[in-house]
């Protein structure tokens, strides 16, 4: 079963922090480079953060500095650690596969709205 479940998203501060999970079906977890994507309002969806399935890291350089992406194998489980949020922050994300292709499947994600 095709599955991802993102969560922990919500009405922050500028400045403030929150820490997303998204917890994976095996058939898209296992061996995969995991990501965390966004997509603001009006905007088109785009990479936020990578993970190999040995850690190896990746950020766009908006985010380099600020957040922290990690995964959880046995629970299959990424995060993204938020800090240091800004208004243009403001998004709802979602995890996938890397790369996240149009035609995957996709979950809800959760919104984060960054407030000044």
């Amino acid at each position: 079963q095709v599955q991802l479940v993102e969560s922990g998203g919500g009405l922050v501060q500028a400045g403030g922090s929150l820490r997303l999970s998204c917890a994976a079906s095996r058939i898209i977890f296992s061996a995969n480079t995991m990501g965390w994507y966004r997509q603001a309002p009006g905007k088109q969806r785009e990479l936020v953060a990578t993970i190999t399935s040995g850690g190896n890291t990746d950020y766009t350089d908006s985010v380099k500095g600020r957040f922290t992406i990690s995964r959880d194998n046995a629970k299959m489980t990424v995060y993204l650690q938020m800090n240091s949020l800004k208004l243009e922050d403001t998004a709802i994300y979602y995890c996938n596969k890397f790369p996240g292709r149009s035609y995957y499947y996709w979950g809800q994600g959760t919104p984060v709205t960054v407030s000044s």
